[in-house]
């Protein structure tokens, strides 16, 4: 009888060895699954036939926390804020039966003074080039946007598919008819050698996330280009270790313990762009050279960024406090000009350079002409400057407050404070 307890016990200890076993193998699986969820995935109609695969805009932007970047035109781009879509009418803001365009006059530069339209890749349902310049994008609330790219890299470029069967596709932008961006299956094998993930260091202070070297290179398999005493090396990003300014010139540590000291190129040397850290919490932070110290890559970390995570922008909404004790709640049109919650601020910080998502920011409070306090949803807090979004050359707020037919101009100099619901 003992012995038949023993075994017993024993066979139920197998069994939950086995579980947990188990258990962990399912964790593993899902962890790796969620890590290659971060990246742009989709498929790209051309006027003959279609691609779907890992999406890369030309050389650079590779993840869902990627920003598009193109110009918003003009009164095209406030008549598609005040469309049927997006929820407008149900929210009781009466924004369809509004004169807007009475307050697009305060917009008074709106034709020397172009509008940029940033949001991160996650929040675009679908894009559809009109012109080499121009293109309608779609937000995941079916809100349609037409937009001008002239001026910027991401309207008129090449899009590569990562293609299973044919591999790289490369697609001339007058070829696509329409791209359509979704989650990526969980068998999803990502291409490029993995992103660059780890700690740049700064004389400001130290940020953590997704690195983009020299506003280009974000994936394992870029390449790193410079001389050294013996001619030109190029090495592969997921070899480095670490990459530390010399001023002109870079002292570069490999995984294997091997070490160089590199110059004549823009990856190295002055002629670099920029290091930009992608920090969840925040947005991407670009720093200048001058200001850059070292940075140390490290194993990615989980993204949290797969597409369905972005979720279908709203509108942006708060309460504008006033100098006179005024207070306004209601949907938010910010400078004038940004009116969802996936758009972004941007300011900086001495010469380092924010660009924050609206949905990740609490409130801004205008601390003199120059600058402006910015609270984060994280608890972090930072004072911008050198932008019209927090500084005295802001447009002012358009607020809709709910059951008002017209809406309330607040012009900058009369904010006191602005939080976001």
């Amino acid at each position: 009888m003992e012995k038949a307890q023993l075994t017993n016990k024993s066979m139920r200890t197998v069994l939950i060895i086995i579980g947990n076993i188990i258990a962990l193998l399912i964790l593993i699986g899902a962890a790796n699954a969620q890590e290659s969820s971060g990246y742009i995935y989709g498929t790209v109609t051309t006027y003959s036939t279609s691609y779907t695969g890992q999406i890369r805009w030309a050389d650079e932007e590779a993840y869902w926390n990627d920003y598009f970047n193109a110009y918003k035109m003009g009164d095209e781009y406030y008549e598609s804020i005040l469309s049927e879509k997006g929820d407008n009418k149900k929210d009781g803001d009466l924004w369809d039966d509004v004169d807007f365009f009475d307050f697009a006059s305060i917009w008074e530069n709106k034709h020397t003074s172009r509008h940029e339209f940033r949001t991160q890749f996650g929040n675009i349902a679908a894009l559809e080039p009109r012109s080499r310049g121009r293109v309608r994008l779609t937000l995941k609330n079916g809100q349609e946007i037409d937009l001008s790219g002239s001026g910027t890299n991401d309207v008129g470029t090449t899009v590569v598919v990562f293609d299973n069967e044919l591999g790289d596709v490369k697609l001339p932008w007058d070829k696509i008819e329409k791209i359509e961006f979704a989650g990526a299956p969980r068998n999803f094998e990502p291409s490029g050698g993995g992103p660059l993930y780890g700690t740049v260091e700064t004389f400001r202070g130290s940020y953590t996330g997704y690195v983009q070297w020299d506003h280009d290179e974000r994936l394992g398999n870029d390449i790193l280009d410079g001389d050294n005493r013996d001619g030109d090396v190029k090495i592969a990003f997921k070899h480095i270790k670490s990459i530390e300014s010399r001023g002109n010139s870079c002292k570069v540590v490999l995984n294997s313990g091997r070490e160089f000291r590199l110059d004549g190129s823009n990856d190295v040397n002055s002629g670099n762009r920029g290091i930009i850290v992608t920090v969840p919490e925040i947005g991407k932070i670009d720093i200048p050279w001058k200001v850059f110290d070292r940075v140390e890559f490290e194993k990615t970390k989980n993204t949290r960024d797969a597409y369905n995570n972005y979720k279908a922008p709203k509108g942006l909404r708060g309460t504008v406090e006033t100098f006179r004790g005024e207070k306004f709640s209601g949907r938010i049109v910010y400078d004038v000009d940004e009116a969802w919650e996936v758009e972004t601020l941007d300011g900086n910080d001495e010469s380092i350079e924010y660009k924050i998502p609206f949905d990740k920011i609490e409130s801004i409070t205008p601390k003199n002409s120059y600058y402006s306090m910015v609270q984060l949803r994280s608890g972090d807090r930072v004072l911008l400057g050198d932008s019209n979004d927090v500084n005295s050359s802001n447009k002012g707020i358009i607020i809709f407050v709910s059951g008002n037919r017209e809406p309330v101009y607040i012009k900058w100099r009369d904010v006191e404070s602005v939080s976001f619901d």
